[in-house]
């Protein structure tokens, strides 16, 4: 593995490159570019699926993403769904760029918000031969869904066009946590959700907490989200042969398993499968070997059969 950089336009976008046992630069191998979840980066679970990838052949590009990480951009913490995806434009673009990359086989991987951001680049980015997904979550739905109570869209709404006008007269960027920064602060909020819980537990602790996932958020930069939607066009865009991956163990609010299900039913790709890992969570199949096993197993063979 090795750090290498690539342009979003005028900054950096900082990516680890792994690499099969025995890379020999003068021949070229198909690739896979792979995007880490939401509050994420590419030290955390993309890691964990780009490097057992890797070992099976693949040159696999995963990076963190712009205002992200050790990325640049204009800001800090940005979640912008345009720059998102524009970000897997790029990532290919530098794939085409390397020698020893086969330009007719690349793919595309996502895990979480990752997941539904590759979805939506490869509608527009032919380049990306076959997609897959692990537990790929919809951005803007969870957005627009929030506390799930009738109005949460619009009083989010609210709040953010406030903060806006408190900024542009001057005010510091509004920075909020996407989860309680604690197990302790989670119990003091009663809150119940599976996920949120697992979120916790795998983001604050030593299990998944890296320095570039510090969970921060800019609160103005959702306000682009809220009329997103990562499957948007899926049935008419969406033609590259398509592996969704998603677990059946307690199905918690982020919805990446109804979501899994939803791009299954409306991709128009002719080629397209769901495989359930039974009885694993949303967070499960971020590093749980077993349950990570699973999804590279069927990765493997969908890949192997698609680039």
């Amino acid at each position: 593995m090795k750090s290498v950089t690539f342009k979003n336009k005028t900054w950096d976008v900082a990516a680890n490159q792994h690499v099969p046992a025995g890379f020999d630069e003068s021949k070229t191998y198909p690739a896979i570019v792979v995007a880490h979840p939401i509050s994420s980066c590419k030290e955390q679970t993309a890691a964990i699926y780009a490097s057992k990838l890797a070992e099976f052949g693949y040159v696999c590009l995963a990076f963190d993403a712009s205002t992200q990480g050790a990325s640049g951009g204009p800001g800090q913490y940005l979640e912008d769904p345009a720059t998102r995806v524009e970000d897997f434009r790029c990532a290919a673009d530098y794939l085409v760029t390397l020698p020893y990359v086969d330009e007719n086989r690349i793919g595309v991987l996502g895990i979480c918000g990752g997941g539904a951001y590759a979805v939506n680049a490869a509608m527009t980015e032919r380049r990306f031969k076959a997609v897959g997904t692990v537990v790929a979550a919809n951005y803007g739905r969870i957005c627009r869904e929030g506390d799930l109570s009738p109005d949460a869209a619009i009083k989010a709404l609210e709040g953010i066009s406030a903060q806006r006008t408190a900024e542009a007269r001057g005010a510091e960027a509004a920075l909020t946590t996407y989860i309680p920064q604690s197990k302790a602060q989670l119990e003091s909020y009663g809150i119940t959700d599976v996920d949120v819980i697992e979120a916790v537990d795998y983001y604050t602790t030593q299990r998944g907490q890296k320095p570039g996932s510090p969970n921060k958020l800019n609160v103005v930069s959702t306000g682009a989200a809220f009329t997103w939607d990562a499957f948007h066009l899926a049935e008419k865009l969406l033609t590259q042969p398509l592996q969704i991956i998603v677990g059946d163990g307690h199905a918690g609010g982020f919805g990446s398993y109804r979501d899994g299900f939803e791009l299954l039913n409306k991709a128009a790709s002719t080629k397209k499968s769901i495989f359930v890992v039974t009885g694993a969570t949303h967070y499960d199949l971020y590093d749980k070997p077993d349950c990570v096993d699973q999804a590279v197993a069927k990765l493997m063979a969908f890949y192997g059969e698609n680039l």
